[in-house]
This record gives C-alpha cells, sequence and structure tokens, in this order.
C-alpha cells in the first residue's frame, strides 16, 4: 500500500494493489474507487485534496492491534 499527493492537480492517490484498473467510480463528490477485473478496490483517489484532507502533503501509517 502506498500514498502520494500530486501537488499540480491536488489529488491524493492511495494504492492499495498493484493489480490493473479495470473501472473506477465517482462514489462521492470528489472520492473515487478504482477496481480491479474482480471488483476488489484497488485504488482510492481523493480529488481537491487541499479541500479535503487536513495536511495532503502529510500521512501518517499505523497499525492497530487488538
Amino acid at each position: 500500500m502506498r500514498a502520494t499527493y500530486d501537488p499540480e492537480v491536488d489529488v491524493v492517490k492511495i494504492t492499495l494493489s498493484d493489480a490493473p484498473i479495470e473501472e473506477s467510480d465517482e462514489e462521492k463528490p470528489g472520492v473515487i474507487l478504482d477496481y480491479d477485473k474482480d471488483g476488489n478496490v484497488v485504488g482510492i483517489e481523493i480529488l481537491d485534496a487541499s479541500t479535503r484532507v487536513e495536511n495532503p502533503r502529510s500521512f501518517e501509517y499505523a497499525v492497530l492491534s487488538a
């Protein structure tokens, strides 16, 4: 999994899998889900990220255990 921010187009991209994208749907305005051929979510794009995310240039990663 990786997350990137492109300030030129103001988009955060979260890649969950390297599987090829077969289809993309804008589930909510400005939030695009990318699917593989089996319908699994393989990526998430957040458009106009600077207006939707507190700081799109900074990411935190945490693993929570039960």
